[in-house]
């Protein structure tokens, strides 16, 4: 049997990336000619148009748009087998920009301790946080971001998972709430007041709601924000309670069961409710790369540090 043309998969992943013949040439040093007479030789081997004019830009082909994700991995993969292996990074002169997927609760409690912990071996590193709009291993999979940080979700089963942490979620009131001044925290004084929550996807319910639906009861929930930062600036500035991670509101000492600081009070629900676990996720093309490890290591020292397993 003939073997295909390997070479053609690099011309194809950038067609697809692209999106346009003259993008795809430009990105591989070729003339558009060269890549109109490869985009030919594409759709013979592969039997699919691949790019079609629509109006005055290409368009993705059903086909192409369910194969551009395959080929992007495919290419990484091929290319790592044939890139020298590294045991070790000289950290010290290392230049690069490492990006981690998390959410604002996660940057706000260990940010700065993961910043000052690579600076100090890595003085030219870049740490870029980018927000999480939804769970998705579509940014490890085209290597637009290194790890992923979070509750473990529907990410793929090629992709690697690393526990950091166990968590669990505090109500946060501010300084002088009646909550806090008027004794102990019940259920049913918990949900006499309003609720604010933390939702990307602005979903109001949870497992707190779970848990008091089960000895009858239900809280109001008066407003959903996007992330924990938002949810606990209303608390400091109304009567409604907030719920968050306990590594949110003081990663130092979060194994405590009770913490108090400045303008606002954290309590522990009055309802059992169960641990989550936040883990590191990444993909396994990066297993072996040393900066890679190097990125994972500091990641999961900084947070055993702060909050032990």
């Amino acid at each position: 049997m003939p073997q295909p043309d390997l070479n053609l998969l690099i011309a194809l992943e950038a067609l697809l990336a692209d999106r346009s013949v003259a993008g795809a040439a430009r990105r591989l040093g070729l003339s558009a000619s060269a890549m109109s007479r490869t985009l030919a030789r594409l759709r013979v081997e592969t039997g699919d148009p691949l790019l079609v004019r629509a109006g005055r830009q290409m368009v993705l082909t059903p086909y192409a748009e369910a194969m551009r994700e395959r080929t992007r991995n495919a290419l990484h993969e091929a290319r790592a087998v044939l890139r020298p292996s590294k045991t070790e990074a000289d950290l010290s002169t290392l230049r690069q920009t490492l990006t981690i997927r998390a959410n604002d609760g996660f940057v706000e409690a260990f940010g700065a301790s993961l910043i000052a912990a690579a600076t100090e071996v890595a003085p030219h590193v870049r740490l870029r946080f980018a927000p999480k709009a939804e769970k998705s291993a579509t940014q490890l999979r085209d290597g637009s971001a290194d790890l992923e940080i979070g509750v473990l979700g529907e990410m793929g089963p090629e992709v690697r998972v690393q526990a950091l942490f166990r968590d669990r979620f505090m109500g946060v009131v501010r300084k002088g709430h009646p909550l806090e001044l008027d004794g102990g925290i019940t259920a049913e004084r918990y949900v006499a007041f309003g609720h604010v929550v933390a939702s990307r996807r602005a979903r109001a319910s949870g497992p707190v709601d779970d848990a008091l639906a089960l000895v009858g009861l239900e809280r109001t929930i008066v407003a959903v924000v996007p992330g924990f930062p938002a949810a606990l600036a209303v608390a400091r500035t109304s009567d409604l309670i907030a719920l968050v991670p306990a590594s949110f509101v003081n990663a130092q000492t979060a194994h405590r069961a009770l913490a108090a600081y400045d303008d606002i009070y954290a309590f522990e629900l009055p309802v059992a409710t169960e641990k989550i676990t936040v883990s590191q996720m990444w993909h396994p093309r990066l297993e072996v790369d040393p900066v890679h490890r190097w990125l994972r290591q500091l990641v999961l020292s900084v947070c055993r540090r702060q909050v032990p397993l």
